[in-house]
């Protein structure tokens, strides 16, 4: 704000003499009693800083763009030679810190650090968004189903594709667990799971396995928690077609009932011992019991559930052979040798998927072809984000 002189002619002679010829007349600050500098801005009135400078020390630190960095200073020096803005030690910053980063740059591009440290960071980035896959999800891998897997394409499920997404496995927070235990995870978690989304095994095609893609120590650091597990076709040429899906939203009560209890007959079936009942008698007996309660659980949810008339007859002939064979592990789970552990155990796998499952299966609407023994239980596959 400028201070008004005091009444009649009592202004003081200027020091730097009368203003120039063509100073504008009545122009803001003239005659006032502050003393101004550059440009004909008061001493302390409001400075602005040059903005090109502020972009340089901010390029200059960050050493991002080093060239434009060097010459942002350099305008930013000019501009403020002529303005006399404020911002002369920043411009001169970042002008020196861009000339270091064009140095380092050349060095480190030379060696290949910075293309290998920026290959790294995209496919960590990618790894924690464009395989961000979702239950039910079917995909196209450019580099298929194994190895290292940066990015896929979804596409509809409808047509030809390699992988068929049927659960997604949030892992815990914290420092990176190491390969070996996030693969264990995935193969005990994939496996368990899969039987909820396709739950008709006897549907699933022959040449199906499970894969999974997991979290590489790259793509944890940018948040990548995912286990993805996934159905995929053992012939990489072959791929798949059409969705595998069959849980309560394809399939009608009837349906997910029965399915429900052969799966958990099935699964109990699975925990057999490895070592022969000679070696571990007390280990079969035990599992021969646990199997004699499973049957009985399902025996009990078949019995509840309210069937069509069409499926009465065929759900009682499968109840009886359920029972039958609750009764044989009954036996075989109090056996006091091996030989008469045998005896009731192959009487009771003689109802296993028997005539009357058959049967039943016909009159739902599923699948009646048996699977060969081992036909759907390969290895399970894993790629790496």
């Amino acid at each position: 704000m400028s201070i008004p002189p005091p009444p009649g002619n009592q202004q003081p002679q200027d020091p730097y003499g009368p203003p120039p010829a063509n100073w504008p007349q009545g122009a803001q600050g003239y005659g006032s009693w502050g003393h101004y500098g550059p440009a004909g801005r008061p001493y302390g009135a409001p400075v602005s800083v040059n903005a090109l400078a502020v972009a340089a020390l901010a390029l200059g630190v960050l050493c991002f763009v080093p060239a434009v960095g060097l010459v942002l200073g350099l305008v930013a020096l000019r501009q403020i030679r002529r303005s006399g803005q404020s911002g002369r030690g920043m411009a001169i910053g970042g002008a020196v810190l861009s000339s270091v980063g064009i140095v380092l740059w050349t060095v480190t591009l030379s060696t290949g650090a910075v293309s290998d440290a920026w290959e790294k960071f995209k496919d960590g980035a990618r790894g924690n968004e464009s395989l961000s896959l979702r239950k039910g999800d079917c995909f196209d891998a450019p580099g298929g189903l194994e190895g290292d897997t940066y990015d896929v394409d979804r596409v509809s499920c409808e047509g030809g594709h390699d992988g068929e997404v049927f659960a997604v496995v949030t892992l815990p927070g914290g420092a990176f667990p190491g390969d070996a235990e996030v693969t264990d995870i995935a193969d005990e978690r994939c496996y368990e799971l899969q039987d909820q989304y396709a739950m008709d095994s006897w549907a699933m095609p022959a040449d199906v396995d499970v894969y999974y893609l997991i979290p590489s120590r790259e793509s944890w650091r940018y948040g990548d928690r995912a286990i993805t597990c996934v159905f995929g076709n053992t012939d990489a040429k072959a791929g798949l077609t059409g969705s595998l899906r069959g849980d309560p939203t394809t399939l009608d009560s009837d349906q997910v009932v029965f399915l429900s209890t052969a799966n958990a007959v099935d699964a109990a079936l699975y925990e057999e011992p490895e070592e022969t009942p000679e070696d571990d008698l007390a280990g079969h007996r035990a599992w021969a019991g646990r199997m004699d309660d499973v049957l009985g659980e399902q025996i009990e949810a078949l019995r509840g559930h309210y069937w069509q008339s069409t499926l009465h007859e065929p759900v009682a002939d499968l109840l009886k052979d359920m029972e039958d064979a609750r009764e044989e592990w009954s036996k075989a789970s109090t056996a006091g040798d091996p030989d008469t552990y045998y005896t009731h155990y192959d009487k009771a796998y003689e109802y296993v998927d028997g005539p009357a499952t058959v049967t039943a299966r016909k009159a739902l609407g599923l699948a009646t072809a048996l699977p060969t023994p081992g036909e759907t239980e390969g290895g399970d596959s894993e790629a790496e984000v």
